[in-house]
């Protein structure tokens, strides 16, 4: 009979711990919280010493008899929830439930799911840490009065359904700012000039125009270009500088939270969301053949780049052994975490660093695999030689004006064999070649001197990727916020996804102005980014988490008065469609819902039409002819479906393509299958297929 009991938040990760502990163990699952702030009101008694109001949640009733019953017929428990603030804080709710003092050694945390880790913590017990019981306490309380005090308002004067949250309406108003920024940016025309060059009867290259001598000019308008032109009609071009030189480019450190859910963004355009998921799922534990349930990776939500010295062997063992001692630096790479990151865990790295992904892509479905893949070669890349390219500067004079030319070419790979990080930009500098041979007082000959005008763009939209960067840069929020943050404003219908790119919602600006303008320290970046600081300081036991609220409270309090009297209704504009409502024949109107946009009668309450928004695929459906609709479930999957449903049942799971069928001329469907584009008939009995290589910018 087991002895022991041992409490996690999820049935995954309880089944992987479960196999690296005796008999005498019982693992059971908390299924995430089991006490919170109640739902229907505020929850914290304000005038009390902001004590907060605790409640079993609704629905999990059941759950904690059984894990009472556990519990008291167990010798000793242990609570190995997550370990970061919310699992310290999950531990001591589940003692105060099974009356466990929580000064006695009952916590116990591991930065990875693996045997040795296991059952070192198991070993090793401490007490619950309060500190960082009430640095979560202090956010959650902070969170909750913030959101019950405003949140109200813009009921009353905007919208039902609205919330307001110190962080989300921080990043509400950074896309926000970035959308005025370019509704008033106005673009200033440049020139540039790229001469192409020829030596002897060798390969062409190309010099872009420079200036005068050592001073860079800038090509404004048409009437500099041409006075360029002149200068240079007649003149030779002779190589008047040659620079050679070798260039070093280190491998970037492995992978924080932000910069997984930036790189995964990038390369494979996973939403926060979902690569927080399944990186949860990579560290609780998959099933891999052979072994079991096994945790691949380390813990997911860090702000570090700290590495165990016993990994860092393990990585330095596996480069050697694979691809020789030239790609193996004489001693490990050390990188330095920033000042203010709280670095309670290590960086997010493989497990068992010597389980390459070949060996475990059979048990894993495709996104775990590729996310497994990325960070696996991120951390042993990481542990790789720099790459080494050699660097060619070329000045090349034209009468009195200079023309430039760079060149490189990579003479070693190092840690590029492997890995090489996405960028959100391109980078000219990067795509440039070797250029030819060159001598200084060498004459080269023009080709073609090819004059090109532009304009100046304004900054870009923020991605998901580029707006968690953006927030770990400027302190707002912590490794375990990004995600959910960026969740909330989209739910929230302020604001909305394009492709790739966030944009506000015109609900999103009226109440982004409207926080600016009645509170002005909630969305102000530096005051968000000192709460981060100050949590931070409870978090390091110095400062009291309750005296914090207090310093807040005095002025909000105050604000919220001033607004309560102040804020008028605010009007939405409508936006109206061009489709008419075949009930009562008024123009509909578009409307934001759960699930996101739809159609509307704006009749309501007399009449109560509405109906999705149907994006039509531009192809017909091979049963009946009608037309085909991109839709999506309510989950929010992609498929498509005829416009005749539920008289014609046609769907797929996969994107439409305007390919043709070559056999019977319906559609062909399209997906991804590595470096390969698979278009399918759409015609169930056609069962043509067609596999093309995929594109790069596909």
């Amino acid at each position: 009979m087991a002895k022991y009991l041992v409490i996690v938040e999820s049935p995954a990760k309880a089944k992987t711990i479960k196999k690296y502990l005796g008999s005498s163990y019982k693992i059971k699952a908390s299924m995430g919280h089991v006490r919170d702030l109640p739902k229907s009101q505020i929850g914290v008694d304000i005038v009390n010493n902001f004590e907060p109001e605790y409640i079993n949640i609704r629905g999990k009733g059941e759950l904690i008899s059984e894990l009472k019953k556990e519990a008291k017929s167990a010798d000793k428990v242990f609570l190995a929830t997550d370990p970061d603030r919310e699992g310290e804080a999950i531990s001591w709710h589940l003692a105060h439930l099974f009356n466990i003092d929580h000064s006695k050694k009952c916590r116990v945390t591991f930065n990875e799911i693996t045997k040795n880790a296991v059952v070192m913590a198991v070993k090793s017990p401490r007490p619950i840490d309060m500190n960082l019981v009430d640095a979560q306490q202090a956010r959650r309380v902070l969170d909750r009065i913030v959101g019950y005090k405003i949140s109200p308002l813009l009921w009353r004067n905007v919208k039902k359904g609205l919330s307001a949250g110190r962080v989300q309406s921080v990043a509400t108003k950074i896309i926000c700012d970035r959308e005025y920024e370019i509704e008033a940016f106005i673009p200033e025309e440049f020139w540039r000039i790229e001469a192409k060059l020829q030596k002897d009867d060798e390969n062409t290259f190309i010099s872009k125009f420079h200036g005068i001598k050592n001073k860079k000019l800038e090509l404004k308008k048409k009437e500099d270009v041409d006075k360029v032109l002149q200068g240079i009609q007649n003149a030779d071009f002779t190589v008047s500088k040659v620079k050679r030189g070798e260039k070093k480019r280190s491998p970037s450190p492995p992978f924080i939270t932000s910069t997984l859910q930036q790189e995964a963004a990038r390369k494979f355009g996973f939403s926060t969301k979902k690569t927080m998921m399944l990186a949860q799922q990579l560290y609780e534990g998959v099933e891999i053949e052979g072994e079991g349930s096994v945790g691949l990776i380390t813990y997911m939500r860090t702000d570090s780049i700290r590495v165990s010295e016993g990994a860092i062997t393990q990585a330095r063992e596996y480069i050697e052994s694979k691809y020789g001692q030239n790609y193996l630096p004489e001693k490990p790479r050390v990188f330095k975490t920033k000042k203010s990151a709280q670095d309670a865990h290590e960086a997010i790295r493989p497990t068992t660093p010597d389980l390459p992904p070949e060996r475990v892509k059979g048990s894993l479905q495709r996104d775990l695999f590729r996310l497994y893949k990325l960070i696996w070669e991120r951390f042993i890349a990481s542990q790789m030689e720099a790459a080494v390219y050699d660097t060619m500067a070329v000045d090349i004079e034209a009468g009195e004006y200079i023309f430039k030319s760079n060149g490189s070419r990579i003479s070693f790979k190092g840690f590029l064999v492997l890995y090489e990080e996405g960028k959100d930009e391109d980078n000219e500098e990067e795509k440039e070649s070797m250029l030819p041979e060159l001598s200084e007082g060498e004459k080269v000959k023009p080709v073609e001197i090819k004059p090109s005008q532009h304009f100046t763009q304004p900054p870009p939209r923020y991605t998901e990727a580029t707006l968690v960067k953006t927030l770990e840069e400027k302190g707002i929020g912590r490794p375990s916020t990004y995600a959910p943050t960026i969740s909330t404003i989209i739910s929230r219908g302020y604001v909305v996804k394009d492709k790739k790119l966030l944009l506000p919602t015109e609900l999103g600006k009226i109440v982004n102005k409207l926080m600016e303008e009645y509170f002005t320290n909630i969305v102000n970046i530096n005051f968000t980014a000192s709460m981060e600081t100050q949590l931070d300081a409870i978090e390091e036991g110095e400062r009291q988490w309750k005296e914090l609220l207090q310093d807040f409270y005095n002025e909000f309090g105050k604000t919220v008065e001033k607004a309560e009297e102040q804020i008028s209704k605010i009007e939405l504009p409508v936006e109206e469609s061009d489709e008419i409502c075949e009930k009562c024949g008024r123009r509909m109107v578009y409307k934001m819902g759960r699930y996101g946009k739809f159609l509307a009668c704006p009749g309501f309450p007399e009449c109560r039409n509405a109906k999705p928004i149907l994006d039509d695929a531009g192809v017909l459906c091979p049963k009946c002819g009608g037309k085909i609709y991109n839709k999506k479930t309510k989950k929010g999957k992609h498929y498509l479906g005829c416009e005749n449903y539920p008289n014609c049942d046609y769907s797929s799971w996969d994107r439409a393509s305007h390919k043709e069928c070559p056999e019977c001329g319906n559609f062909m469907t399209q997906k991804y299958r590595g470096d390969k584009i698979q278009y399918t008939c759409s015609l169930e009995t056609c069962e043509n297929i067609i596999i093309e290589p995929r594109k790069k910018d596909e």
